[in-house]
């Protein structure tokens, strides 16, 4: 073999070695639904998306707006879990039994712990559920709609306009995938204690045990939430979420044809998400990213740099080693400089595609120096500049 045979066979190993390290990603599935969307929680990475910003009825996927609103109410200590709600000869008219939709059965006039409440609207889907605590926090559902939409804003659900707290259909009704994902993933964010309760298979109020209509409850010991919805104009939808290996992803399902079909298209979802990509913490809150950085006129001559917040990031798997940690710092620092100012950035790459861009933070406070060690800065960076 000679020499250029030799230098080929070697490139081959070595990239055959190269490609062995990524794992191979499929393409993405085909979902049979007419929006959908998929993103890691923690870090809002899409994973995978379709149609992700069409408006389209929420169904009862509105429902997540109510119960965080709700959670709201109660860790802010306008609500208490036992206090009793009276249900409205509207909230019975509009949502219970007799409309034939989503109840949890309520009895006018009776009195029910906001707690039970919670459950009817989150396992139960209880139309009635709804409409009474939007009654009892906002006096009526149009106000409370006002505060829905309000809250959506709030949490940067630009492509939604709620007009009741059930989701049962009202023209000029709507929200996206992308929204409806920010909602469940408030959800879990901010009221861990309430969104338990989405994983809970069963709920009885008046003697009436009704099951959770989310089905991988039961198929998939991952999944531990959120919310089904249907109606004929938005058809069967379904937001799900699941955690594995302290991993946690989010699914919304739009638009399927049956109640089958959004189970099984969520968890195809769910399960490219988990096989095929990862989270990680690559530099965590308060490491020290940078040191010894140069800073002019002050009474120290250097610095360390470090983020606020952990750098944690999404990627395919397989990708690790490929991923690059870039510094920029910004030029000439100058004291003074207090804990805290924004002094450079922290990007993470792969292949030429910046996944993470934070903030570079300064570690320690830097007061001026006198004025003997400004004037040796001032004449050392003029003599630099001019050489340069």
């Amino acid at each position: 073999m000679n020499i250029k045979n030799l230098f080929t066979f070697l490139m081959l190993i070595l990239l055959s070695f190269s490609v062995c390290s990524r794992q191979i990603i499929p393409s993405e599935p085909k979902i049979n639904a007419k929006s959908w969307i998929l993103i890691d929680a923690t870090t809002g990475f899409v994973i995978l998306e379709s149609a992700a910003d069409m408006r389209l009825p929420p169904a009862s996927l509105a429902k997540m707006m109510t119960t965080y609103i709700t959670s709201n109410e109660i860790k802010n200590g306008q609500l208490k879990p036992d206090e009793l709600i009276t249900i409205s000869e509207n909230a019975w008219r509009k949502g219970g039994a007799r409309t034939g939709g989503s109840t949890m059965f309520l009895d006018p006039l009776s009195k029910v712990p906001v707690i039970d409440l919670m459950r009817g609207v989150i396992i139960q889907s209880g139309n009635d559920a709804s409409i009474a605590l939007a009654e009892h926090i906002s006096g009526s559902e149009i106000a409370f709609s006002d505060v829905m939409n309000q809250q959506a804003e709030i949490l940067g659900m630009t492509n939604s306009e709620f007009k009741n707290s059930s989701g049962l259909p009202e023209d000029g009704m709507y929200s996206t995938a992308r929204d409806l994902s920010k909602i469940a993933n408030a959800i879990i964010r901010d009221h861990p204690t309430s969104y338990k309760i989405y994983s809970e298979k069963y709920f009885e109020h008046n003697d009436i045990k009704q099951p959770n209509r989310n089905r991988l409850l039961w198929r998939d010991k991952s999944v531990d939430g959120l919310k089904t919805g249907k109606t004929t104009e938005a058809g069967y939808c379904l937001v799900a979420s699941a955690e594995r290996d302290g991993v946690r992803l989010i699914s919304v399902v739009l638009g399927a044809s049956d109640d089958e079909t959004r189970s099984r298209e969520s968890q195809r979802l769910l399960s490219y998400g988990f096989r095929y990509y990862d989270t990680q913490t690559l530099f965590k809150s308060g490491e020290i990213i940078e040191s010894g950085v140069k800073v002019w006129y002050g009474k120290e001559d250097f610095i360390d740099l470090t983020i606020k917040d952990n750098a944690t990031i999404t990627f395919p798997r397989g990708a690790k080693d490929n991923l690059k940690a870039k510094v920029s710092i910004n030029d000439t620092l100058e004291a003074p400089i207090s804990i805290g100012d924004e002094l450079g950035k922290l990007k993470i790459v792969l292949d030429d595609e910046t996944l993470l861009s934070v903030p570079l933070i300064s570690v320690d406070e830097i007061q001026q120096g006198n004025i003997i060690t400004r004037l040796l800065d001032w004449l050392v960076l003029f003599f630099t500049n001019l050489l340069s």
